[in-house]
Order: C-alpha cells, then sequence, then structure tokens
C-alpha cells in the first residue's frame, strides 16, 4: 500500500489510523511529496509510527527517476492515499486510477462542483468498470459516533425531525499550524477554510439527518483579511417538504475562548438530539457526545423528560482506511463510506451558500450533473 501525501494530515491522522488498524492495513511501501525533504520526514515518521524495520521508499519531483510517475508504475503498489492541495487533487487521483491503483483521496472532493462533476464521471465511465475503488476520505461521514446519532434518529426516538441548527466557530490566527500550511495562506479555490473545514460539518450532517438537502440561502462574509476569499457563512436550508434549519460556520472568531453552543442539535416532533465534539477525560482523543432528550407520556399522568447520554471515541480515519481497504478485497460493509457522489454534495452546499447572496439555490439540480 502506498501513501501519496502532503505531511501534516498524514502524520497526525493517516499514519495513527494505519498504526491502529495493524495487521488489517495493507503494507506501507513508500510515500511521495513534492520536496524530497517532506517525502524523508514522513517516510521517517512512518518507519517510527508503524515500527517498520526500515523507512518506506521515497519518491519526490527533484528527480526524474523517482517521481510520482515512477512510483504509479510500480506494480506491487495495490492503492494509494492522496493527501495533496485541494485544487492538486483530481489530477493525481486520475493520474492514479489510470495507473490501475485504488484511490482514497482526502476531502473535498474537489475545488468546486464542476470538477467533482467531471471526476466522478471519468470515474464512473473509465475506471469503475474495471474494478477500480475510488473513496473520498471525509471522516466525520466515518465517526461512529455521527452515524450513531443517525440511527437514533432514524429509529424515531424523537419522532420525525422538524428543524435542526448547526454552530461552528473556529479561531485562526496567522500563528496557528492550519494557517501555516502554505497552500492554504493563498488559497487558489472557493471559500478557503469554509470549504476545506465546512465540507467536515455537512458531512456530518449528512448521515444524521434521514433525508438530504433540497435549498438553500445564504450569506457569505469576510471578516479577517487573511483568510480571504470568505470566512463566515450563514444559511437556512430545506430538506424538501421534510424540515428546515439553519448552519452557521465562521473561522473568524476574534477570541480563542468560544461562545458555549452546541454544535448539532437536530429537534424532532417528540424530542431533540445534540451532538458535541469533546475531550476525553485523561486523554489527548476525543469523544463524540450524544445528548438525547425525548418526551415519555405515561398513560394518565404527566408529561415527563426522559434524558439519555452516549459518548463514542472518535476514529473516523480508522473507520474510512478500514472500510476502504475491505472495499479492495471485495468486501461490502454496507456503510457506503466515502461514496464521491455523497462528498460532491457537501461541495455542493458549500459552494450554494458561498454564491448565494441571498438567492434561493436549488441543490439537487446542483449536483444533478451525475445519476446514481
Amino acid at each position: 500500500m502506498n501513501d501519496v501525501v502532503f505531511p501534516n494530515i498524514p502524520q497526525t491522522a493517516h499514519l495513527p489510523a494505519l498504526a491502529a488498524l495493524g495487521g488489517a492495513a495493507p503494507h506501507l511501501k513508500a510515500v511521495y511529496s513534492r520536496s524530497e525533504k517532506s517525502a524523508k520526514d514522513l517516510a521517517d515518521a512512518a518507519a517510527v509510527a508503524l515500527e517498520l524495520s526500515q523507512p518506506p521508499s521515497i519518491y519526490h519531483d527533484g528527480d526524474a527517476s523517482s517521481n510520482l510517475d515512477t512510483l504509479l508504475a510500480r506494480g506491487d503498489i495495490a492503492a494509494v492515499i492522496v493527501v495533496l492541495p485541494i485544487t492538486m487533487q483530481p489530477a493525481i487521483v486520475l493520474k492514479s486510477l489510470a495507473a490501475g491503483k485504488h484511490v482514497l483521496s482526502e476531502k473535498p472532493v474537489a475545488p468546486d462542483v464542476a470538477q467533482g462533476l467531471a471526476l466522478i464521471k471519468s470515474y464512473r465511465e473509465l475506471y469503475q468498470p474495471k474494478g477500480l475503488i475510488w473513496r473520498v476520505a471525509e471522516n466525520y461521514e466515518a465517526e461512529p459516533g455521527y452515524r450513531k446519532a443517525g440511527e437514533i434518529i432514524r429509529s424515531g426516538r424523537i419522532g420525525d425531525v422538524i428543524f435542526f441548527k448547526t454552530v461552528v466557530v473556529n479561531y485562526i490566527d496567522k500563528e496557528s499550524k492550519w494557517y501555516k500550511t502554505p497552500w492554504r495562506t493563498i488559497p487558489d479555490y472557493q471559500g478557503g477554510f469554509l470549504l476545506d473545514g465546512g465540507v467536515h460539518t455537512v458531512a456530518a450532517l449528512r448521515v444524521m439527518l434521514p433525508y438530504s438537502f433540497t435549498h438553500l440561502s445564504g450569506f457569505a462574509s469576510l471578516n479577517k483579511d487573511y483568510l480571504k476569499p470568505h470566512d463566515t457563512i450563514h444559511a437556512i436550508v430545506k430538506a424538501g417538504d421534510h424540515f428546515h434549519g439553519t448552519a452557521e460556520m465562521t473561522f473568524a472568531s476574534p477570541t480563542q475562548t468560544r461562545p458555549l453552543a452546541d454544535s448539532f442539535v437536530i429537534t424532532g416532533s417528540n424530542g431533540w438530539i445534540s451532538v458535541n465534539m469533546v475531550n476525553t477525560p485523561g486523554s489527548s482523543s476525543q469523544t463524540i457526545r450524544i445528548l438525547i432528550k425525548t418526551v415519555v407520556k405515561p398513560e394518565g399522568k404527566p408529561e415527563e423528560e426522559k434524558e439519555e447520554v452516549v459518548d463514542i471515541p472518535s476514529k473516523g480515519v480508522i473507520a474510512e482506511q478500514q472500510s476502504f481497504f475491505d472495499a479492495m478485497k471485495g468486501e461490502d460493509d454496507g456503510l457506503k463510506l466515502g461514496d464521491p457522489l455523497g462528498a460532491l454534495e457537501d461541495v455542493a452546499f458549500i459552494q450554494a451558500a458561498l454564491n448565494s447572496n441571498g438567492k434561493l439555490a436549488n441543490l439537487t439540480k446542483l449536483v444533478g450533473g451525475v445519476e446514481e
């Protein structure tokens, strides 16, 4: 197994997930990055994280004999994990598929809907018929906690969903490790952090809510000049005739301290559910906490409220990798994790919110260039 990477996320997310999977993951044979130094740094980190006797082979653009084309020509490489700047990924996904490799590419699926549609079309026409697997690595979609919340909602515990809200408040300054990532300082793609991070929020809603979004109206703004082109979105969203809700996302908080608010609150006809990522006590890991409030109506007695709390450890990257590796072996877990069309819906949501300026956007029409 080969990891095509851009350092940071590979070292902090993908390598730990590979280590956690152990023998359930294919062997990491090589790494690639545009520079020799970043490739070597990742290879050294992989050797430590995966307890390898020697680091994976290094490939980079500084030497034609060890570039990406050379790597993809190797017959012993079955799959790649693509973790590159947003605008670079579609071309590398296609190059990898053309070389006969299975692909797990980081979110978002593409910089915009048009490129995503073209990428999905090429995959379905040229590479899916050959049995090649392409998944999008959206760890929020794969998080067992968000999926559990979706199961609870679909089971009818809170009745029929009638409305929802999501609030995401982030503080990004110029010293942030996320801002210092070179390709983020001058984003050549729509939305900046709103696209890169916002698709996480939309993906979580996608797996929790029982119906897909159909319409959106919103406004976007820039409140910190160094977070161009936009850093804040407020949107009203509708899922057909089923329910509606609001989405607030900002990376322009003036303070590191965030106001107290639930990340997700989904309200039904018989109760509500809130979902939050919290720190796990005594650990550096995180937990998804689900709070369920329902109305109980004992016969002949006043209504009562019932409360239940469910804590589920966060392991979205592990789950997305496991599902991808299983698919490579022809095993279907039935979860449809990493479906490129689902990831495209997330991009469509952000794109519509960025461009709406108060006008109603038809999300179904926006992604309608691909049929199931």
